[in-house]
């Protein structure tokens, strides 16, 4: 069994998480139309996209927490377990901050719009730091970053345990359990447990990270079995290994999803466990099969990674409140639900992208506030040079 070096680059995590990234942008424009509550409607709503939507919403997150398990890994082979608390403060908190301050109140605003002359008379009432949705305070989309950090800094002591030689045993049982075809699917007997005990009493997925205890658990196995499955090369590969069954068990179970879907299941009690179940085992068997066919197919490196995996979290940080803001206005055209879902989705990308561009890749005091690392000498004078040339 062969830990992982810490010197090796996973261009096919970069490359993951940029996708899943970027996936948030079409799933949250499309929750305008969709009958599930969100911040702004559009008048129609397209069951077209609610039944895609309904595929991408169980495994969007939980990929995204893999990812950050994994990387959580990699984080603390390069730093002492002080620095690693400095640095996930850096990145995680300072951002989420600044964030509830200034990125995400235009959603509330927008969401509100009927109750105030302006955004300046809406902005005093986020300093009353009433929660939402009775009050302007709030961090909406960036629960994701409060989470992260709590599982970050909350998890250190088994995070660093696994890193032992004590934890050798129980991964030697666990590569033993892998090695056989849909062994690593079982991964996920533990998070069908828990969700069976704390979703009948937490039913809701609220993000608001006290009285989640159903979805924080859901989210925080899938990190904490990133970290696991990165922690030595042979629980890895098997995820490359084996991708062909995963992808087959994942199609099987995606079948057995949509059925239960399309085919009205109400039980006479508000929690549907079969359900919940065929929720659970899509989101880990689907996780698990892109993690596979990203080692097959995205270990490579180009300029557009590059830029990507770079802008990808300032994107990530400002792309909701974008999309209300375009969208708000968008949804009141005389015009279908494509054309209006095109116009959100093109004009968001651009916004974002020209803010990173201009406004926040260039500036010291923006990159620390959008949770990326500080420029160097060379970095700065070439955008610099760039600028002068423009």
């Amino acid at each position: 069994m062969e830990l992982k070096n810490r010197l090796d680059r996973h261009y096919d995590l970069d490359w993951l998480r940029v996708i899943a990234i970027v996936i948030l942008l079409f799933f949250h424009t499309g929750m305008m139309f969709v009958s599930w509550g969100w911040h702004i409607k559009n008048s129609e709503t397209s069951e077209v996209f609610e039944s895609i939507m309904i595929w991408l919403h169980q495994w969007r997150m939980p990929l995204l927490l893999f990812i950050s398990g994994a990387g959580t890994h990699i984080a603390l082979g390069f730093r002492s377990p002080l620095e690693y608390v400095k640095e996930r403060n850096k990145r995680l908190l300072i951002p989420l901050i600044f964030g509830m301050l200034v990125i995400v109140p235009p959603q509330i605003y927008y969401e509100k719009i009927a109750n105030f002359s302006s955004y300046l008379n809406f902005y005093p009432t986020v300093f009353q730091f009433v929660p939402y949705p009775k009050g302007s305070f709030s961090w909406h989309h960036l629960w994701f970053i409060i989470y992260l950090l709590v599982y970050s800094i909350g998890a250190l002591p088994i995070l660093l345990w696994l890193r032992k030689t004590q934890a050798q045993k129980f991964l030697r049982k666990l590569v033993i359990l892998s090695s056989k075809k849909g062994g690593i699917l079982l991964w996920v007997i533990p998070i069908v447990i828990s969700q069976s005990i704390l979703r009948p009493i937490f039913v809701e997925e609220t993000h608001a990270l006290i009285n989640d205890w159903a979805y924080f658990t859901f989210y925080f196995l899938f990190f904490l079995f990133g970290y696991i499955a990165f922690s030595c090369n042979t629980l890895w590969l098997q995820l490359k290994e084996q991708r062909r069954f995963n992808l087959v068990a994942s199609s099987v179970m995606l079948a057995v999803f949509y059925l239960i879907y399309f085919i009205p299941y109400k039980l006479p009690v508000h929690f549907d466990f079969p359900w919940m179940i065929a929720k659970v085992l899509v989101a880990w068997f689907w996780v698990v099969t892109f993690i596979g066919y990203g080692q097959q197919y995205l270990k490579f490196n180009n300029e557009l990674l590059k830029y990507a995996n770079e802008a990808i979290y300032p994107f990530y940080i400002l792309h909701q409140t974008v999309i209300i803001a375009i969208g708000y206005y968008v949804i009141k055209w005389n015009t279908g639900i494509l054309v209006k879902y095109s116009v959100v989705v093109t004009l968001t990308f651009l916004v974002c992208l020209i803010s990173y561009e201009f406004f926040i890749k260039r500036f010291a005091i923006s990159r620390l506030l959008f949770g990326m690392k500080p420029l160097t000498k060379e970095v700065k004078t070439t955008y610099q040079l760039s600028g002068s040339n423009a």
